[in-house]
């Protein structure tokens, strides 16, 4: 079993709110989840409305696939979202 996680931080220039950010972070989370079966929720920066921080942890049989598999996500989030990808730290198990 191979697992490889990831933390992803967002600029949101557009949240003025928590409640901007929380829909941000909803519509992020949701189509995620809907297109990748796939671990994820926001694990920082709660407080701060400008910033989300989220994280990922995908398991598969294969190494390769399991990291495949997190590129991907990562991709797919950065394009799909109101905000801005400013880190991404991945976390290699394998």
């Amino acid at each position: 079993m191979f697992t490889v996680s990831a933390r992803l931080t967002f600029y949101i220039q557009q949240s003025y709110s928590l409640k901007d950010k929380r829909q941000v972070r909803r519509s992020v989370i949701e189509k995620t989840r809907h297109k990748f079966n796939v671990s994820i929720a926001e694990i920082a920066t709660q407080d701060n409305h400008k910033t989300l921080t989220i994280g990922i942890a995908t398991v598969s049989g294969e190494a390769a696939h399991s990291k495949n598999s997190l590129n991907e996500i990562i991709r797919y989030i950065e394009n799909n979202t109101a905000a801005d990808l400013i880190n991404v730290e991945i976390f290699d198990n394998t």
